[in-house]
């Protein structure tokens, strides 16, 4: 029987197959496989498939509508009127806000994601007999692991 379970890269790891070891599971039985990061920046426009729930157009959005509003308002002592100056405005707002979203995900964002220097995860595969499966698990739940599943 293969337990597989799923770890962050820390010292848990060490102890959860540390224990493994003490509890008669062989070294050759254990075998663990570092993930990788991912090298390549991710996708700041989203494609027909795949979103990452993040939206660059909501604050145009908002200050479309506002500097449409106010723009109408101006507009009404304009020579060319209400409409066309709040479309004018409104188009102002709508890439002043999405100009504010692009700054915001590509500089800020930016600086927390490398700031928080998230490590990768570590696949760990057990091949043990079905007797000691159980206290197999416990002993990964125990050290922390994010997932465990069993296959026969």
């Amino acid at each position: 029987m293969q337990l597989y379970s799923i770890f962050d890269n820390n010292i848990y790891l060490e102890l959860a197959i540390a224990t493994l070891e003490k509890r008669g599971v062989k070294k050759e039985s254990i075998f663990a496989v570092p993930l990788d990061n991912r090298m390549e920046e991710r996708r700041l426009f989203d494609s027909l498939h795949t979103s990452d729930g993040t939206s660059l157009i909501d604050i145009g959005t908002a200050l479309a509508t506002a500097f449409a509003v106010a723009g109408t308002s101006i507009g009404f002592e304009l020579a060319w009127g209400p409409i066309y100056w709040g479309l004018i405005f409104a188009l102002i707002g709508f890439v002043l806000g999405v100009a504010i979203r692009l700054l915001t995900e590509k500089v800020f964002k930016k600086r927390k994601r490398l700031l928080k220097g998230k490590h990768p995860e570590v696949i760990l595969i057990v091949d043990c007999e079905e007797e000691r499966a159980e206290l197999v698990e416990n002993i990964l739940w125990e050290h922390l692991a994010l997932g465990v599943a069993k296959v026969k």
